[in-house]
């Protein structure tokens, strides 16, 4: 709406103050959150802003080819790369085509929407790991819930209670086969809650299991994903659980440091920082939090340091068993989204710091999670950004492999270790003046080819003609910078030039044309697919500069000869 009004600059931080002000005495709270809500709106004006300019250049693109090629209807699969890669709204398309005299192909689009959602469907389905259809699992969730132990034991005794193969029930797994298991307890971790499944073992008598993935395909059931390494496993058969202690220590640093990173940055940034998803696992988590604007260095030492500061503190964590409702009024935190029973696991890590709804495993008290380092923070939406950070052991390794490169600088450089930025940047500007100064050499050698290059030029069809192959290149520019010099030179009368070279084992070409040569019908656009047809790649442009190029430099010979017969025409 605000496009036909002619309005291209942003106008929500007008819009959205005045409808404050005409809302707020209705409903207060709109000015109790006016600054988080606005705050991520225009963050969301200014990414399509974005999306806008970057698509309507590819759009106009598209409509000035496609009239020029004499058609009225633009191509669906444009239309479908503008709305799938470029997030380009389908009715702006419509709207800006009709405005060109244009339409659309509406069912290659809506085709290539059907594929595109088919490959999605079966992309979600495999993430979901190798689980049978749900439907198997209906009679081991009728006998009861699977009971997780793992909050206090790593091994249990259990019994084999069902055993899958190929997502049907079977009596038995022998060894090599990759089977689903169901146990009457476990102490293996489901994956759940953005913590990572258990690593460990089910073994028995004459037996042996390595776990591959814990899931609960239903709720109340767990299910064990494993390789029978040795003997037969039946159901029926006794069994015991054991979870490797080393991963289940790293995994509960990771999760506990999840909760750490969650409370430093609220209380960093505010309440606004509202966690939208985690994941973590034994040395390593990440989490996604709404905030629209990268975190500056400062910012982000600040996190870490509150982080490594809790760790020193030792903060004690407590879990506790309690009612939603009692939960919520106590602060505790929950994920957008996530559902939650009428009871729920509330873990505190330095009371009411950090309280957030949990059911996964933690450390017993917060200097158990050893070091923590941020290595990374990351866009992953227009309003969410993403942390990254390596934990305890991890995180050590991490700062030891940085130690040992700044040796190495260091030493390679001759440089203590507080100058070494200062050196860095000094080579770096020093190389940047070189290649500065090989480029403007590079220039000048290219320039001397433009009189004899000039000098070549032929009579064709009515047109002066420039064609070329220059051999090896070190770019698409240097190819375009003559090709544009030769027409400039010969500016005069109706001057097509082609150019073509072999950048990086690649063919490349370029057509530039004059005003004169445009009139009596040559367009460079046009001349370069010819081109790029031949070369086995594509091409396109406008018409007065286009710019085409394949895989075969081999064919660059007869590409240009497929330029000049269209001339010739």
């Amino acid at each position: 709406a605000m496009r036909l009004l002619g309005v291209d600059a942003p106008s929500f931080d007008v819009l959205f103050a005045a409808s404050r002000d005409a809302m707020s005495s209705a409903y207060p709270e709109i000015t109790e959150h006016y600054d988080r809500v606005s705050r991520l709106a225009l963050g969301e004006e200014e990414a399509f802003l974005r999306t806008l300019a970057a698509g309507t250049s590819i759009l106009d693109l598209a409509v000035a080819e496609t009239t020029a090629a004499g058609a009225s209807t633009l191509p669906g699969d444009t239309v479908f790369q503008l709305h799938d890669t470029f997030g380009f709204p389908l009715d702006l398309t419509l709207e800006m085509a009709e405005e060109n005299g244009l339409t659309v192909d509406r069912a290659e689009f809506d085709r290539l929407m059907a594929e595109q959602r088919t490959r999605a469907k079966l992309d979600a389905k495999s993430k979901k790991g190798a689980l049978a259809d749900l439907s198997v699992y209906g009679e081991f969730r009728a006998a009861g819930e699977t009971a997780f132990l793992g909050y206090d034991e790593l091994e249990t005794e259990t019994t084999i209670l069902g055993i899958l193969v190929g997502g049907q029930s079977v009596p038995v797994a022998q060894a090599g086969d990759i089977a689903e298991v169901i146990l009457a307890e476990t102490t293996l971790y489901a994956e759940s809650g953005g913590q990572d499944s258990d690593e460990g073992a089910i073994v028995g008598s004459g037996f042996d299991l390595e776990v591959l993935d814990v899931q609960k395909p239903v709720k109340g059931l767990i299910s064990h994903t494993v390789q029978v390494r040795s003997g037969e496993v039946h159901v029926g058969d006794a069994a015991r659980t054991q979870v490797d202690p080393v991963y289940r220590r790293s995994a509960t640093q990771a999760h506990s440091a999840t909760h750490v990173i969650h409370a430093a940055l609220r209380q960093t940034l505010g309440g606004d920082a509202h966690q939208s998803g985690s994941y973590n696992k034994a040395g390593y988590m990440r989490l996604d939090f709404s905030w629209n604007q990268a975190l500056s260095p400062a910012t982000r030492s600040e996190i870490e340091e509150i982080s490594n500061i809790a760790v020193r503190d030792n903060l004690p964590v407590q879990t506790r068993v309690m009612a939603l409702d009692e939960a919520k009024s106590l602060g505790a935190m929950a994920l957008f989204g996530e559902k939650y029973g009428e009871t729920v696991r509330v873990v505190d890590i330095g009371g009411p710091w950090s309280r957030e709804l949990c059911a996964g495993t933690h450390v017993g008290a917060s200097a158990e999670i050893g070091m923590i380092s941020l290595v990374s923070e990351s866009s992953v939406g227009s309003t969410n950004r993403r942390v990254e950070a390596l934990v305890g052991l991890e995180a050590f390794r991490e700062f030891a492999a940085e130690r040992a490169l700044v040796q190495q600088l260091t030493s390679s450089l001759k440089t203590p270790r507080d100058q070494l930025a200062e050196r860095i940047a000094d080579l770096s500007a020093q190389l940047k003046a070189a290649e500065k100064t090989i480029a403007q050499y590079e220039s000048a050698r290219l320039t001397e080819r433009v009189p004899a290059l000039v000098a070549a030029a032929t009579t064709l069809g009515g047109y002066t003609v420039v064609a070329e192959n220059l051999g090896a290149l070190g770019s698409a520019d240097d190819v375009r910078m003559l090709a544009t010099s030769v027409r400039g030179r010969l500016n005069d009368g109706p001057t097509v030039v082609v150019l073509a070279a072999e950048v990086a084992g690649k063919a490349t070409v370029i057509v530039a044309t004059t005003p004169a040569a445009r009139d009596a019908g040559a367009k460079a656009g046009a001349l370069a697919r010819t081109a790029s047809g031949v070369l086995g790649g594509g091409g396109g442009g406008k018409d007065d500069l286009a710019q085409g190029g394949g895989a075969d430099p081999a064919a660059i010979p007869a590409a240009i000869e497929a330029v000049l017969a269209e001339l010739r025409h």
